[in-house]
């Protein structure tokens, strides 16, 4: 998997032709620079993504890799995909399981083996839950005053925050096979969730094939996150699964995969590992820490559990040719 190649076509490329007689040969620099105005394509211009606001992403899956779009923006200017209709067809839905924890909150259990696999890893710290329930208990009580106000000032950050939007539509990630593809449904006027964007009419105006480039951290190997972490702790590989998370988290958020954000949120034992290969890859007495906690976590239970968000996101994607 890469980006797209741009072929260049030199005029030392060509076939050797006799200089005419009367024409002077040309010197190095100047061979060099008509080389150079020689070309097939033009560069990505990243200007227009960086104007418009918009970046061209690409994914590779088990199922091949194909490109999208995606956009940040602030939450209370978009109105979320509409995954209704997909929701009724999830079958994943009916292997979810609610439960009641001792603090009678609800729990989601998404997967099974994930599930059981994470709970006897977090056996060790059964002793540690009482007091964190006190100390819970007690911060409640001290919130309660301060609850009405606090909310009002939550609403209004969370309105103010940039979040993830993707080329979806009724709940499903459009990824095209090629940036063709991706640029010839753009300028077709078929509707998407970005079209709310208030540039992309502009988008599909000036957009063209060679623009589809992504930058390589807009580019994600979702394909390669299980086999990698079943290779074991030596083997991780920190800036491909730490991009994984980022990717996953936004697709979730964007198409509204609860059950996928949950197995990310902070806590969670892939969380842990996220947090624990940043702390590796900054390096220090953090790195140390991170390295030692890295060995804490089970390689079958952060495999497993992502073989099941990988599972979950293709199942949501809409293949386009």
């Amino acid at each position: 998997m890469g980006n797209p190649k741009h072929t260049e076509v030199s005029v030392a490329s060509q076939s050797p032709q006799r200089p005419d007689a009367d024409e002077p040969e040309l010197d190095a620099t100047t061979a060099s620079a008509a080389e150079d105005e020689v070309e097939v394509d033009h560069p990505a211009d990243r200007a227009l993504w960086e104007e418009l606001r918009i970046d061209p992403v690409e994914i590779a899956l088990p199922a091949g890799t194909g490109f999208t779009l995606r956009a940040y923006r602030p939450a209370r200017e978009l109105t979320p995909t509409d995954a209704t209709e997909r929701d009724q067809e999830d079958p994943f839905l009916a292997r979810r399981q609610v439960v009641e924890t001792e603090d009678d909150e609800e729990v989601v259990i998404l997967d099974e083996e994930f599930a059981a696999l994470s709970a006897e890893e977090n056996e060790e710290a059964e002793d540690e839950r009482p007091e964190k329930r006190r100390r819970r208990g007690a911060a409640a009580k001290e919130e309660t005053a301060d609850e009405d106000e606090a909310d009002e000032d939550e609403e209004d950050d969370a309105g103010d925050e940039e979040v993830p939007i993707f080329l979806s539509h009724r709940g499903s990630l459009l990824l095209f096979k090629s940036p063709e593809s991706l640029v010839s449904f753009i300028r077709s006027g078929a509707p998407s969730d970005l079209t709310q964007l208030d540039s992309w009419n502009e988008l599909s105006e000036r957009v063209e094939p060679a623009d589809v480039a992504p930058l390589d951290e807009d580019t994600y190997e979702l394909d390669l996150v299980v086999e990698n972490l079943r290779g074991g702790h030596d083997a991780w590989d920190p800036t491909l699964l730490i991009e994984a998370g980022e990717v996953a988290r936004d697709v979730a958020y964007a198409l509204r995969l609860p059950a996928v954000l949950d197995m990310l949120s902070a806590g969670s034992s892939l969380d842990d590992l996220d947090e624990a290969l940043r702390a590796t890859v900054n390096g220090g007495i953090g790195g140390f820490l991170g390295r030692r906690r890295l060995k804490k976590i089970g390689a079958q239970t952060a495999s497993l559990g992502w073989r099941t968000i990988v599972g979950k996101i293709s199942a949501v994607v809409d293949w386009r040719d």
